[in-house]
């Protein structure tokens, strides 16, 4: 049996209707890997949010900037790397949500999820390019 291993990568406009066709793109493909419901939920979260935050944060909605989006799945999960072209952010500048002085503020939740869907999520030093990574459990 051949191990699976599909990629691609696409380079999409910052508008939010690019950004959702390489969502559902990229489901298409998590669909086919065996997935429980709840695990394709929280990568369908995680990277709605990752694209989002490129789009409107990182690259401020410009139409001059792009997002490059890599996708690889294999038969250990699926890795989506995901770039903007915009100045970066510090994560760890990011408050935390959870504290008591953040609960009403919308800041830092869609980092929070990513961190607990996700088993890997990794930025660059620059701050403008982040790596999702779902394993299987076995």
């Amino acid at each position: 049996m051949k191990p699976l291993n599909d990629q691609f990568e696409v380079v999409i406009p910052s508008d939010y209707e690019s950004g959702q066709a390489v969502v559902e793109r990229i489901m298409a493909e998590v669909g086919q890997a065996g997935f429980s419901s709840r695990d394709e939920f929280g990568i369908r979260l995680s990277v709605d949010e990752a694209v989002t935050n490129a789009i409107k944060h990182g690259n401020k909605l410009s139409p001059d900037k792009t997002v490059r989006i890599d996708f690889l799945r294999t038969d250990a999960g699926v890795r989506i790397e995901i770039e903007d072209q915009g100045a970066g952010f510090r994560p760890e500048d990011v408050p935390d949500c959870t504290k008591d002085e953040n609960l009403e503020s919308p800041n830092g939740r869609g980092l929070m999820l990513m961190r607990e869907f996700m088993t890997r999520i990794e930025f660059s030093p620059k701050g403008n390019r982040v790596v999702l990574e779902k394993l299987h459990q076995r």
